[in-house]
């Protein structure tokens, strides 16, 4: 067994249910602090972060980003093999965080270690941003390191994220932008009576009804070349007191938007306003902006990783900004390219998830042609 699925297993068995780390992080710090890594353990209220750094030269600086938290489990007996047994069979590795995301982070680390021990004096610097707090609500984790590293004037030229891009085999797509994400909840305002004296009462589910209608039939935007038309879907309605002969008096409706390029969040918390005052409604809403869209089109980053996963995988990669949203909304914003590449994610937060071996191996080679593309000296 290589060295990368070592590793990946000893992440495995380490149970960091989000936000708990249960020593990943000092695992990966161990192992990059031998191999000549600068290492600052970061910590915001219960979460862990890391950030390891490698090089010389302050500019440019290359950072892998990932996390080492995960989703609970699940009933474990439903598992096919316990989820933190980091069971090998079958030409994969089994269990929760194989693919999401702690098979691509045991790639990063071992493409670090074997490029900076080829490359000992490579130019530029290497960084490597670590959180427990992707899976969760993301708020002492990547977005705070990326405050304090602008604090002390760190500027981030390329990142690539490990999350789990890839449809059928590794490398096979790169996310190279994400859509925004905004929710919302809208609480409905109505006049709690009897079923049986409605003229005394406001139904606020009557109401509502054609507003829904209305939400559900707009057509916000088009999309564009790389983004697809932005999306409304309502995930929850819940109104009344549970009895049938009362009315409700009131009715809250939590939706979101995954958005594109072509609005924005200010337009969209108009247009929402507009569609509920034009029906009628007594209404508020609490709004939620938890990713802003971006898109690195294209640029040096892009350029070596595609041609990384071409030398590799012989695969002509595709692009796309499908998906939900990923910790890269938080480095994109200081002006740095972004990218997402990393195993596939047909099996991430189900029951049996796992991931191939052999595109594990794939994605340390693969990480490491990127960093060589990228940071070493050319004669």
């Amino acid at each position: 067994m290589n060295d990368t699925l070592q590793l990946a297993q000893a992440l495995i068995q380490r149970p960091s249910i989000t936000p708990n780390d249960a020593g990943c992080q000092q695992l990966i710090a161990t192992r990059l602090q031998a191999s000549g890594f600068a290492i600052e353990h970061l910590p915001f209220g219960d979460v862990n972060n890391l950030w390891a750094c490698h090089g010389k030269e302050q500019q440019p600086l290359f950072v892998f980003l990932g996390h080492t938290d995960v989703v609970p489990t699940g009933a474990e007996d439903d598992w096919q093999f316990p989820p933190f047994a980091a069971a090998i069979a079958g030409g994969y590795l089994h269990g929760r965080g194989s693919a999401d995301m702690k098979g691509s982070l045991a790639s990063m680390v071992i493409a670090m270690q074997r490029y900076v021990e080829q490359h000992p004096d490579h130019h530029g610097r290497i960084a490597l941003l670590v959180t427990s707090d992707e899976e969760g609500p993301a708020t002492d984790g990547t977005q705070k390191i990326v405050e304090y590293l602008q604090q002390r004037g760190e500027k981030i030229d390329w990142c690539l994220v490990g999350e789990p891009s890839s449809d059928e085999r590794a490398g096979d797509t790169v996310k190279n932008g994400r859509r925004g994400s905004l929710g919302g909840l809208l609480t409905v305002h109505g006049v709690q009576g009897h079923v049986a004296y409605p003229h005394l009462a406001k139904n606020p589910i009557h109401a509502f009804a054609p507003v829904l209608t209305a939400l559900t039939q707009t057509e916000w935007d088009s999309g564009n070349d790389f983004f697809p038309p932005t999306t409304f879907q309502i995930s929850n309605i819940h109104a009344g007191t549970g009895a049938n002969n009362v009315i409700p008096g009131q009715l809250e409706v939590l939706f979101n938007f995954r958005y594109s390029t072509e609005t924005n969040a200010e337009k969209l918390r108009h247009s929402v306003d507009n569609i509920c005052h034009k029906g009628g409604l007594d209404f508020d809403i609490d709004w939620q902006l938890s990713g802003l869209p971006f898109l690195t089109a294209e640029g040096r980053l892009l350029e070596a990783t595609r041609d990384a996963i071409k030398a590799i995988t012989d695969i002509d990669t595709c692009l796309s900004t499908a998906g939900g949203t990923s910790d890269g909304r938080f480095i994109a914003p200081t002006g740095a390219q972004v990218i997402e590449l990393g195993p596939v994610n047909a099996t991430i937060h189900k029951i049996n998830e796992k991931v191939a071996t052999d595109d594990l191996c794939q994605l340390t080679d693969i990480y490491a042609q990127i960093l060589d593309r990228l940071l070493t000296h050319k004669t």
